[in-house]
């Protein structure tokens, strides 16, 4: 510990109470690392606030000594986000976890930003309604803002961003500011909401939340649907979405995690791409939308589908999805998961989803694709040794390879996990000159470039 870290310490267990800040060597390596390959580091100690008074006045401790700041949810990130490579404080939130208000008229809910998603639909559920993002992962609602999380169910309800209402921020001075309000639309000045959602902690440190929640349909169908090619599967989907069918989720699973799917699950699906389907709707109008997308997945040689009503059905069949990454690291012990993330427009799905298995195959690594067909998101689970260099390279150099694919065709870098230290650096070829101008903001709010720096945007003018 050196003499900064003994005052800095000093200074916040002045007004924390001792379980609230520790500089536990157990404690920081677990506040050293994400679910991501990326290399680990540990913070200099870590706070655990209670209040969002409690975070303003840990902030501007933070500001006079020029220390970084890094706030925390449950670390289930991917691209490093929450790594602190420039150590400081890490900012735990997990005792900020109280579900505040939920206006069932409004359709609205609010929350502090470690309350995970199933903790708020157990609460939500009491009033039939649910809040539908779904990024697979139990991750805390602050880390799923800060990186504008999305998943499975985004080709219906959005993604993250589309349900902020306002948010409460500490800003890097320690000033508390509100973003949005309650109405449903405003006019009213910059939309500071958009802004501060993906901002991955380097504007602010969000301490509260107002989001949109949905009613619980009256009527679920889930479907899993086999065809002979990855473009009948995607050309399926256009013509699903085309007619105007209310589909609530639609992922894709190519052949070879399909084989992984039955290993890890006993199940024996048939091993060819698939498309696992929910739609949401009332008895009645589903019926017919089920027949008419048995009618469009024949027509795009569908060789077999199957269609679940029953509670415990639909949940196996996710299960089998939502549990994909699990398979490929049981059955490929002693390598670290390593998940890709581009988006295209749907019309290129099909031929980024083939030029990736191609340079799979090509560079002899062991992966899996799936995507979420609906957006034209999709990612390739790669199973790598991280003390192998070679493989690491090739690991990178495929990463590299379909995002060039990505942005050649006016995609995106990342479709839902954000940015962090693992996408820095096709932020200029992306967004040009605009990336200049996100720079100006980062530095115009955050002069001193203490929250979570070295993150999203790279200034360089930091230097500790």
């Amino acid at each position: 510990m050196n003499i900064l870290d003994n005052s800095l310490f000093d200074e916040l267990k002045g007004f924390l109470k001792d379980h609230q800040v520790t500089m536990n060597q157990t404690i920081l390596d677990q506040h050293s690392k994400d679910e991501s390959y990326h290399l680990s580091s540990s913070p200099d100690m870590v706070v655990f606030p209670e209040s969002a008074d409690e975070v303003s006045a840990i902030v501007k401790v933070a500001d006079k000594h020029n220390t970084p700041i890094i706030p925390f949810g449950l670390g289930t990130s991917l691209e490093g986000h929450i790594i602190p490579y420039d150590h400081g404080i890490t900012i735990d939130f997990s005792l900020m976890n109280k579900v505040l208000e939920i206006r069932e008229k409004d359709f609205l809910v609010k929350v502090q930003p470690g309350v995970t998603r199933s903790q708020l639909n157990k609460e939500l559920k009491k009033y039939g309604l649910f809040f539908s993002v779904d990024p697979g992962a139990d991750a805390t609602l602050g880390g799923m803002a800060a990186t504008n999380a999305s998943g499975t169910t985004s080709v219906k309800y959005g993604v993250m961003r589309d349900q902020v209402r306002d948010l409460e921020v500490v800003l890097a001075d320690g000033e508390i500011i509100h973003t949005g309000n309650l109405a449903q639309k405003s006019s009213s000045g910059y939309n500071l909401n958009s802004l501060l959602v993906g901002s991955e902690g380097t504007l602010g440190c969000i301490t509260e939340l107002t989001l949109k929640v949905y009613g619980i349909p009256e009527h679920i169908v889930a479907a899993r649907a086999s065809f002979q090619t990855i473009d009948d599967a995607v050309e399926a989907v256009v013509s699903i979405l085309q007619a105007g069918i209310p589909i609530a989720r639609v992922e894709l699973v190519d052949e070879p995690s399909m084989t992984q799917v039955n290993l890890f699950n006993d199940t024996n699906y048939k091993e060819k791409p698939t498309l696992f389907l929910e739609f949401h709707g009332n008895e009645a109008g589903l019926k017919s939308d089920v027949e008419f997308t048995k009618e469009i997945v024949s027509d795009h040689q569908c060789e077999e589908v199957y269609f679940e009503e029953d509670n415990a059905a639909r949940n196996k069949l996710w299960e089998a999805r939502h549990n994909l990454a699990y398979a490929y690291v049981h059955g490929n012990p002693g390598k670290k998961l390593m998940v890709t993330d581009v988006c295209v427009p749907i019309s290129e799905l099909a031929g980024a989803i083939q030029h990736a298995r191609s340079k799979v195959e090509e560079l002899e690594l062991n992966g899996g694709i799936l995507g979420h067909v609906g957006d034209g998101n999709y990612h390739v689970l790669l199973m790598i040794d991280v003390n192998d260099t070679d493989e690491v390279k090739k690991a990178d150099q495929f990463n590299e390879q379909i995002v060039e694919y990505a942005l050649q065709r006016n995609g995106t870098c990342t479709g839902e996990h954000g940015v962090g230290v693992g996408k820095m650096k096709y932020q200029q070829q992306e967004h040009g000159r605009a990336l200049q101008v996100m720079e100006k903001i980062k530095l115009a709010l955050d002069p001193k470039e203490i929250l979570n720096p070295h993150k999203l945007v790279h200034t360089k003018r930091r230097n500790l």
